[in-house]
Formats: C-alpha cells, structure tokens, sequence
C-alpha cells in the first residue's frame, strides 16, 4: 500500500490531472489513491464507474454487460461458424455513460457539465 501511495504521490507532483484505466489494482486501492489525490487537489478521470466511485471525478464508463455479449456473440462466431480470430475485427462496447462522483467534484470545486450522471 505504500508503494501505491508513493506512485500516486509521485503522479500527483507531475500532473493536473491522473487518468486510471481500469485495472484491478486500482480498484481494489480507490481509498488509498482517494487519500492522496483529493488533498493534493488533483482530479482522476476514471477508466470504468467503480474506481470513479472511490476516487474519481469523472468517467465514461463501459457496461461489462455489453461487453460480455459483444464476447458471447464472438464466441459463437468463431466456435459454431468457424471464424479466423485473426482476421475478426476489434469490437466496442456499443456505448458509454457519462458519470460523475459528486463528493469528489465537491471536493475539488469542480463543476461537471449537465449531461453528466452522478455516481448512484
């Protein structure tokens, strides 16, 4: 844990704003990386909904959901039409939703635009 905090002390002194993509470690870590970012005054911008929730302003976040169908209807392509995986393109989760977490933005008197839902 104090190699996390270390890193994003690290990031902190070197950015405006930290984007997370989603990743497990960080994840599991939002309060750690909530505990430096917030008083350093830096914003992340979030890969996916549940690190922004711990400690993000900001994200577009995916649906695992769409993802995991996206997944599914590849899979049948390739086990029951026999499609070359290495000529299917890549696919995309259809579509995102913007999202915000409101004690976060509060925090860092950051003011999001009005198409933004706030983290439930």
């Amino acid at each position: 844990m104090n190699d996390l905090a270390s890193v994003t002390q690290s990031a902190c002194d070197s950015s405006d704003v930290i984007y997370i993509p989603t990743d497990n470690t960080a994840a599991n870590n939002t309060e750690a990386i909530a505990n430096v970012v917030i008083p350093a005054g830096v914003p992340v911008v979030a890969g996916e909904e549940g690190i922004c929730s711990g400690c993000g302003v900001v994200t577009l976040s995916i649906s695992y959901y769409d993802i995991g169908v996206i997944a599914g209807e590849m899979a049948y392509d390739i086990l029951v039409n026999g499609a070359d995986v290495s000529t299917m393109p890549v696919k995309f989760a259809p579509e995102v939703t913007k999202k915000y977490n409101a004690a976060n933005c509060q925090a860092l008197n950051i003011t999001v635009p009005g198409d933004y839902e706030a983290i439930g």
